[in-house]
C-alpha cells in the first residue's frame, strides 16, 4: 500500500473516533479482517432489512433541483482514450459489457436509449457531508443486464472507468446484482434536462441512488459481470474501498 493510501485509510478509520482505535492493526490480521468483513455484512443485511431490495430512494420535484450539481473527484480525465473521445464529441463512444454474460455487447448511447429510459430526481449524498439534488435521465442497468444475459454464477457488476485516480490506477466500483437490478440504478447520460456535463461524468455514469456518492462511478468505460471481484484492483470492490471505505455504502 502506498503512503497516500495508508494516509487515506488511517484518516477514514479515524472518523470513527475512539471506538475504532486500533482497527488498522486489527484489519491487518487474518482474524481481524474476517471480523471487519463480517461486520460489514451484518450492516448490509440490517440496512436491507430496514429498506427492502425494491424500496425506492426518495424522489423530489423540479422545484427541489439544486442550482448547481457540484462535481466531485475527477472533473476531466486526462487519459488518452478519454481525451480522444472528448475531441470527437463522444461520437465514437461505446460501452463495453462483458464478463459472465451470454451476449457481450458494445453499446452506443443510442443503443442504451433503445433499451429503455428513466428520469428521476434524487439527492446525492457525499461521504464528505454535503448533498445536492439533480434530475437524472438514463437507461436502467437492469435493462442492460437483460440485454446481455448474466450467466449462472454471476454475482457482481464491476464498473471500469476512463479516469486514473493515481498513476496507472484506473477508477472502478462495483455493486451486487440485487442493487444493479434496482429500478433506480441507472446508467445516466443526462442531467437536469441536458446532456451529462464532462465534470459530472460524461458521456455515461452510474447512479445507484440508495448508496453514498463514491459508489456512483463516472466516465464509464466498461461493465464487467463477475462471480468475484477478488482479483480486480486490490480486491475490495472499488478504488475507495481499496483505501479503507466500506464496500456497501447504503443510506
Amino acid at each position: 500500500m502506498t503512503d497516500r493510501r495508508a494516509f487515506l485509510r488511517h484518516a477514514l478509520l479515524g472518523l470513527g473516533g475512539a471506538v475504532l482505535t486500533g482497527c488498522d492493526s486489527i484489519s491487518e490480521s487474518e482474524t481481524g479482517t474476517r471480523v471487519l468483513e463480517s461486520a460489514e455484512t451484518v450492516t448490509r443485511r440490517v440496512q436491507r432489512f430496514l429498506s427492502p431490495s425494491r424500496a425506492l430512494a426518495k424522489e423530489y420535484t423540479e422545484a427541489d433541483i439544486s442550482p448547481v450539481f457540484k462535481p466531485n473527484g475527477t472533473i476531466l480525465p486526462d487519459t488518452p482514450a478519454y481525451q480522444a473521445l472528448l475531441r470527437d464529441g463522444f461520437a465514437g463512444y461505446r460501452l463495453e459489457v462483458d464478463g459472465l454474460v451470454e451476449r457481450p455487447s458494445r453499446l452506443s448511447i443510442g443503443d442504451l436509449k433503445a433499451l429503455g429510459t428513466r428520469t428521476q430526481i434524487t439527492r446525492h449524498d457525499c461521504v464528505e457531508g454535503w448533498s445536492v439534488i439533480g434530475k437524472w435521465t438514463g437507461t436502467p442497468l437492469a435493462s442492460v443486464l437483460d440485454h446481455v444475459g448474466p450467466k449462472a454464477g454471476a454475482r457482481y457488476v464491476v464498473f471500469h472507468c476512463f479516469d486514473d485516480y493515481e498513476e496507472d490506477t484506473p477508477y472502478y466500483e462495483s455493486v451486487d446484482l440485487d442493487e444493479a437490478r434496482h429500478p433506480q440504478t441507472l446508467l445516466a447520460y443526462g442531467l437536469n434536462g441536458a446532456d451529462l456535463p464532462v465534470a459530472n461524468g460524461a458521456p455515461l455514469r452510474l447512479r445507484v441512488e440508495r448508496q453514498l456518492g463514491y459508489k456512483h462511478a463516472k466516465y464509464l468505460r466498461r461493465i464487467e459481470v463477475v462471480a468475484s471481484f477478488a482479483d480486480i484492483g486490490e480486491g475490495n470492490g472499488g478504488y475507495w474501498e481499496d483505501n479503507g471505505y466500506e464496500w456497501y455504502a447504503g443510506i
